[in-house]
């Protein structure tokens, strides 16, 4: 069975792509470098996370970029023996401008070597590049019109402003010919993530409709002409969750369609798991931020697509195409730091990572830079938070000199939103743990200290933990060996989420847990990470002696 999410964790905006028996998803990634992941499948259950091609300063370089901005929704193609791989680096996401880069970068395989970028325009974001059965490439996006105010808050189109279609002369290397707008949308609004495809004479055209949030959805039009008109899918949308509120899947929309070579159809849809907050009515928070799904689709004697299940609404479990068992995705895993970093892990917006951290010799070493939230250098390596109930752990070595020096372990959203267990130098206390806290993205938020006191520790290594169970996040530390004790009071995880703040609309990212380090003396005080634990089970780390 394929279970969805697919992709778990921040994995949003899924591109679809299939080469031979090779099936490929391209995810955004946002402000964390390197940029846009690519997973291989060989039969649509098992998924491996292989590439993030953007990963030098001449393919991006996000430093400044604020949070939820960068790489937004990559497409990814195959065609004249190169996989081209096309996505916007987005400088500004508050208030009427975006500042939406879009590029284009080709690959003679998936490993690469990955070309240097070559610029489209600038004129949108969400682009996709199509490869007609005439040789000809047609690359589209979203247009922004900066001169409407905040779209959801009035009119539903206001600044999202059709779907604009122009030819890529791959010889030149730049878009050329007249610039059409191929589609409005429909009546739901916030028309994006334009992706075609070609059937029986008709081009077909599905975006992304109702914003990102719980009014998603897959909306799809065809056309005899690549430039339109398009006509409606007779429902409108595809897919979308917005009439299901009790359904554990919600946020569904922005996708895009693969026929397996036995003729089956499997479309990707970006998707949210929310949890409900206990204490607080009619609120749902979604901390693994939007996560990729899949729905086996048919055609119908309409012309039409559709879900084979006869709904709107995707399964969370599907049949797969081939008898495969699925990977155990609640495995423990303990990372250590031999030779380079772990896939699995990442940092912010900066191209030049030999300045915030090295692996090798059984460590990470951080280098601290900037303070935690810093938008330009700040050294945070951290990995995707995956399961509602989950437990961390590291050990590390840091001898802090002076209180403006901060090492630890942390879960982190954005700049404001991130919970903090740090060591750091108390001038009459010696070395110390504290808690570092900010709840939530509104422009007033301020760093909180949820101890009553810092704790005094000795020197030598220590080790960190926290365990999230849903909206709770409890910290823990112990001496190297020792025996795990509680630090502070039970912090609240739910904020750590898209809707955190200021809603569904505000923050794109998902949460994540790693380590960290600041030093605003500017003088670089590292701190050494031996290992790092991720571990999905149930159980209290509060357990003892390891």
């Amino acid at each position: 069975m394929i279970q969805n999410p697919i992709l778990p964790g921040f994995n949003p905006d899924p591109s679809f792509c299939r080469v031979g028996d090779d099936y490929y998803i391209a995810t955004s990634t946002f402000e964390w470098y390197p940029g846009v992941q690519i997973f291989h499948s060989k039969d649509l259950v098992n998924w491996q996370l292989v590439k993030r091609p953007l990963e030098r300063e001449s393919q991006l370089d996000m430093r400044g970029n604020p949070d939820s901005c960068g790489i937004w929704a990559p497409c990814l193609s195959f065609a004249d023996g190169l996989f081209w791989l096309v996505y916007t680096d987005v400088k500004r996401q508050d208030g009427n401008f975006k500042d939406a880069h879009n590029y284009i970068v080709t690959a003679p395989s998936i490993e690469g070597p990955w070309s240097d970028p070559v610029y489209a325009n600038s004129s949108g974001f969400d682009p996709t590049l199509f490869h007609d059965d005439d040789g000809r490439k047609w690359f589209a996006n979203m247009k922004w019109n900066h001169r409407s105010d905040v779209p959801w808050a009035h009119a539903k189109n206001a600044a999202f402003d059709g779907i604009v279609l122009q030819e890529f002369d791959p010889e030149k290397g730049k878009l050329v010919g007249e610039i059409t707008n191929i589609f409005r949308g429909s009546d739901h609004g916030l028309t994006e993530a334009p992706h075609l495809f070609k059937r029986d004479g008709y081009y077909y055209l599905t975006t992304a409709e109702g914003g990102t949030g719980y009014d998603h959805a897959v909306t799809l039009a065809r056309s005899k002409t690549i430039t339109g008109p398009y006509e409606l899918h007779p429902q409108t949308h595809v897919m979308t969750a917005k009439d299901h509120p009790e359904s554990k899947i919600q946020r569904v929309g922005h996708g895009q369609l693969v026929e397996t070579p036995d003729g089956e159809l499997y479309h990707t849809f970006l998707m949210g798991r929310p949890i409900e907050r206990h204490h607080a009515s009619n609120r749902k928070n979604c901390p693994m931020g939007r996560e990729t799904g899949i729905a086996k689709c048919e055609w119908r004697d309409d012309g039409w697509l559709y879900l084979a299940n006869g709904t709107q609404l995707p399964d969370p479990t599907i049949e797969a195409p081939w008898a495969e068992r699925a990977q155990d995705p609640d495995a423990k895993i303990t990372y250590h730091f031999d030779g380079s970093l772990p896939i699995d892990f990442q940092w912010l917006r900066s191209p030049k990572p030999e300045r915030l951290f090295e692996v090798g010799e059984g460590h990470l070493r951080l280098f601290g830079r900037e303070s935690v939230g810093s938008w330009f250098e700040q050294a945070l390596v951290a990995r995707r938070q995956e399961h509602f109930q989950f437990h961390a752990t590291t050990t590390m070595r840091f001898d802090p000199d002076d209180y403006q020096q901060n090492a630890g372990l942390i879960s982190y959203y954005n700049r404001h939103k991130f919970h903090f267990l740090a060591m750091s130098q108390d001038p009459e206390q010696g070395r110390v743990l504290t808690i570092l806290s900010c709840n939530g993205d509104w422009p007033e938020c301020r760093l909180s200290f949820p101890l009553d006191g810092d704790l005094p520790v000795d020197t030598g290594e220590i080790e960190l933990g926290l365990v999230t169970e849903f909206e709770h996040l409890q910290f823990y530390w112990r001496p190297a060996g020792g025996q795990w004790q509680k630090i502070g009071p039970s912090l609240d995880a739910w904020v750590l989420s898209d809707e955190g703040g200021r809603g569904e609309h505000a923050s794109f990212t998902g949460n994540y847990v790693g380590m960290a380090a600041f030093d605003m003396s500017g003088r670089a005080k590292t701190a050494d990470f031996t290992e790092f634990t991720y571990d999905p089970g149930r159980g209290s780390i509060d357990m003892g002696a390891a």
